[in-house]
């Protein structure tokens, strides 16, 4: 671009937008790229700062600003994705539906490494909605070299898009609630009703709840049962902790699932169990899911609507981030609980 005096610029195409910043008032494009600049321009010009502006003069080698950050959003926006036109050098990137959020973060800071680019994204792995902002990137200068924008587009495609929304899949939840005060009627169960609030933002199907004694083989059979009529996600809640008479982690285990892990780096929540028989998860439930507003559940359960199979690396990896600081006022996926760095 060339760099030209207010003064003279009449009737030359601007090569960058222009903000206009009002302390605590506003801030927005004041100038857009490609506008001709007119007499009546030069004093809104001069009144924004502006002694010189840059007129843009196509090079081989160099990349206009927005031009750039639109092939960075195109090559790094994977299916349930779309990106915005560029806007004061930014392109926003949004999601297409509703789901869960995947970023390659190992790649996305290879982006970050390279000179002159910019791409920021929320967290990986957290729930979005349809029309959510989830990234954004830009271009530092107002043209970018052809070989570094073109070593980020191949960083940002391959071997897949760097960022995805993956949808949530309506999945059939039994729910196997456990404790013999339970079974015998001395108490009435207070879990189910939770459990079908959180899966409920899923479309999850509830395809029923049956209420068993502390009998390990019993608890066992009936997780089988569940899954014989078509659960696709079982929920067993109760008798998750280590008193002797906790016996819902020894059930679990006797229905040959493979246990993914018994105890997370999670608070609250550490008592949480997953396995898997065959395809189907086995979550057993602590009781801090039934009196604490966010748990390790809230972590847990996306990955799952997502149809995502967890190993032990994904739950170790909780640890940095899982405590929740149990805040008055829950904000809650918009907070840094079990979200790593």
């Amino acid at each position: 671009m060339r760099k030209v005096p207010v003064t003279e610029a009449v009737g030359m195409v601007l090569g960058h937008d222009i903000t206009k910043i009002v302390p605590g008032c506003e801030k927005g494009r004041a100038f857009r790229r490609g506008q001709v600049i007119t007499p009546g321009d030069i004093p809104k010009l001069l009144d924004l700062g502006k002694k010189h502006i840059y007129v843009w003069e196509p090079e081989t080698d160099l990349i206009h600003e927005d031009d750039a950050a639109l092939r960075l959003a195109r090559h790094s926006a994977g299916p349930g994705l779309s990106w915005d036109q560029p806007n004061q050098g930014r392109v926003n990137i949004r999601a297409t539906r509703n789901g869960l959020f995947k970023v390659h973060v190992n790649r996305l800071r290879n982006v970050n490494e390279l000179d002159n680019i910019v791409m920021a994204t929320l967290h990986n792995n957290r729930v979005v909605t349809k029309d959510q902002v989830v990234a954004g990137t830009r271009i530092i200068p107002l043209a970018i070299e052809r070989h570094l924008l073109e070593a980020a587009e191949e960083i940002c495609a391959k071997p897949s898009p760097l960022l995805t929304v993956k949808p949530f899949q309506s999945l059939w939840v039994g729910v196997v609630t456990t404790g013999s005060e339970v079974y015998s009627g001395r108490i009435q169960d207070g879990f189910c009703s939770v459990i079908r609030q959180k899966i409920a933002p899923f479309n999850a199907r509830f395809l029923g709840q049956v209420i068993v004694p502390d009998d390990p083989q019993v608890i066992s059979s009936q997780i089988r049962q569940m899954i014989a009529e078509g659960a696709e996600l079982v929920m067993v809640t109760g008798g998750m902790s280590v008193d002797p008479d906790d016996v819902t982690p020894t059930g679990i285990r006797a229905t040959g699932a493979d246990v993914v892990f018994y105890g997370a780096p999670v608070l609250p929540g550490s008592m949480f169990m997953l396995a898997y028989l065959g395809r189907v998860p086995i979550c057993g439930l602590p009781g801090c899911v039934m009196f604490n507003k966010t748990t390790i559940l809230d972590l847990i359960l996306p990955r799952i609507f997502a149809e995502e199979r967890l190993n032990r690396s994904d739950i170790v990896n909780l640890g940095h981030g899982g405590l929740c600081e149990e805040c008055e006022t829950c904000r809650y996926p918009a907070c840094p609980f079990g979200k790593a760095t």
